[in-house]
């Protein structure tokens, strides 16, 4: 069950960083999904000692596990546009 809402937590965060870094039209739902995930992993490893606190990957869904979560997602797709681009939008 935990995987279940992993994957839709991770959906959600997906697609609110894809709306943030207008990147929605170019991203399905499956991409969200994996954008959060692994956007959580990236702020995971980036951001958490910085607020101390988990990820959603952690198994832990307070508001700055989120946020945390979030935020890796956004740099995520930053990274990709610049790779992609050379620019980020």
């Amino acid at each position: 069950m935990l995987f279940i809402i992993w994957i839709i937590v991770g959906g959600i965060l997906g697609w609110l960083a894809s709306m943030v870094m207008k990147t929605d039209a170019e991203q399905g739902m499956i991409l969200n999904i994996v954008v959060g995930i692994i956007g959580a992993f990236l702020g995971g490893w980036l951001l958490s000692p910085l607020f101390g606190t988990g990820t959603i990957n952690a198994d832990d869904f307070s508001i700055t596990s989120l946020l945390v979560s979030f935020l890796g997602a956004v740099i995520l797709l930053a990274i990709v546009n610049l790779l992609r681009r050379g620019k980020v939008r």
